[in-house]
Formats: C-alpha cells, sequence, structure tokens
C-alpha cells in the first residue's frame, strides 16, 4: 500500500493534522517525537532499491528516519510502542506524507539502531 493511500485513509479516520508542526519539515517533526532524555533523532537516508524494476509492486523507494537511545534498548513491547509513536506522528502530518508520496516514496522505516529497521504500514 503507498504511503498516499494510507495517509488519506489515516485522515478519514482520524480527521486531524498536526497543527503545530510546519508541515514538510521532517526534521522538526522527528526532532519532537521523544523527549530528549529518551531517544535523539538522528536524522533520515533515502533508499532506493535499484535492483528492482520501477513496474514492480514491491516497494522500490523508502525513507529510514533514524534515532538512537540514550540509554539501554527498551524491551520489545515498549520498542514496538516506539515505533508506532514515530508513525503515528508522521502520518498526522497530511501535507508530509503527500511530498513523500508525490517524491516517489513507498514507505517509511524507522531505525534505533543499525541492525534494525521498522516499517510503517
Amino acid at each position: 500500500m503507498r504511503i498516499r493511500t494510507f495517509a488519506l485513509s489515516w485522515a478519514l479516520l482520524t480527521g486531524a493534522a498536526s497543527p503545530h508542526v510546519q508541515a514538510g519539515n521532517l526534521d522538526v517533526l522527528m526532532q519532537q517525537v521523544f523527549p530528549n532524555t529518551e531517544a535523539a533523532y538522528i536524522g533520515y537516508e533515502s533508499v532506493e532499491r535499484e535492483d528492482i524494476p520501477a513496474s514492480a509492486d514491491v516497494d522500490r523507494k523508502y525513507l529510514v528516519v533514524d534515532f538512537r537511545f540514550k540509554g539501554a534498548m527498551p524491551s520489545a513491547q515498549q520498542l514496538q510502542a516506539k515505533v508506532h509513536k514515530v508513525c503515528m506522528t508522521l502520518f498526522g502530518d497530511l501535507q508530509l506524507m503527500q511530498s513523500l508520496s508525490d517524491s516517489g516514496y513507498d514507505m517509511v522505516s524507522v531505525a534505533f539502531d543499525r541492525q534494525s529497521q521498522f516499517d510503517c504500514l
């Protein structure tokens, strides 16, 4: 499912957008997700899988938003909640979602370390 479709569905279900953040400014939005004592926003990276044909129904271009915990890695259940918080923050900014979709992004992933990525679906 494309980001645009999910973002539109989310907007229809919730009827809300993030009014306190300028849409389109991913860095500002992501820096506000966690308190400074919990996790730090590192940045984002655009990944495009050139080995997948553009005509394929498989996600080809995605964005990874990267965070690092200040202390120990949380439990699996807490980590899932953190991923959910990042994804819902992104999906709440409909103009950002539209911009990402218009730029060809099929998916957004969240990373808290260099080994794992969690997809926002």
